[in-house]
């Protein structure tokens, strides 16, 4: 499985040579260089990005290894095939002869949000004697058997960021002197967010 670190840039659209629109979302392959080989585990660290305030503890670890500090540190399954070196920078042509990607990220945090919003529940009546319900759930339990809301039930609360996997992503193009991607259709999270790209298992 080979997996990225990517930063979400926004959406745009492209044409097809027979002219039909595809809508599409931009990645920046965000500087992912190796930091630590741990091959009895078969994993491999990479660190994401660029930071510029660091605490003491994490500027050591970098400058031991003479590399600039990042956003963070991720663990990615170590591939035989490749030849990883610390220094060494993981770029999009990784994901050249790949078709579909899986993408992590986390989605926009929307507060607290009612029922209507949150699990797309319909509203109740606008006029004949509705008085201040409008939005309101409902019913939200039975009788005095059990005489309590079960648990699970689809209330009020807080909506949004979470983290959030869209599987089998299709790749539409890839710019590798740029190192951006290119992938149909909408992915979670907020412009400038951090996504992690997973080639797709299925």
């Amino acid at each position: 499985m080979i997996v990225l670190i990517g930063k979400k840039i926004g959406m745009t659209r492209i044409f097809t040579k027979n002219g039909i629109s595809i809508p599409v979302s931009i990645i920046f392959i965000n500087r992912n260089i190796i930091t630590c080989i741990k091959k009895d585990i078969n994993k491999v660290q990479i660190s994401f990005g660029l930071k510029k305030k660091n605490n003491k503890c994490k500027l050591g670890f970098y400058k031991k290894i003479n590399i600039k500090p990042g956003i963070g540190l991720l663990e990615i399954p170590y591939i035989k095939e490749i030849h990883y070196n610390i220094g060494q920078e993981l770029n999009v042509k990784l994901l050249k002869n790949i078709n579909k990607v899986d993408i992590t990220g986390i989605s926009k945090g929307k507060g607290f949000s009612g029922t209507i919003k949150r699990w797309n529940f319909s509203s109740q009546n606008k006029t004949h004697g509705n008085s201040l319900s409008h939005r309101a759930p409902g019913s939200i339990g039975q009788n005095q058997s059990p005489g309590r809301v079960l648990k699970g039930k689809k209330m009020s609360g807080h909506l949004g960021n979470n983290k959030v996997t869209i599987k089998c992503l299709k790749i539409i193009e890839i710019y590798e002197k740029k190192n951006i991607l290119l992938i149909k259709g909408s992915v979670s999270g907020f412009n400038n967010s951090n996504l992690i790209i997973k080639s797709s298992i299925k």
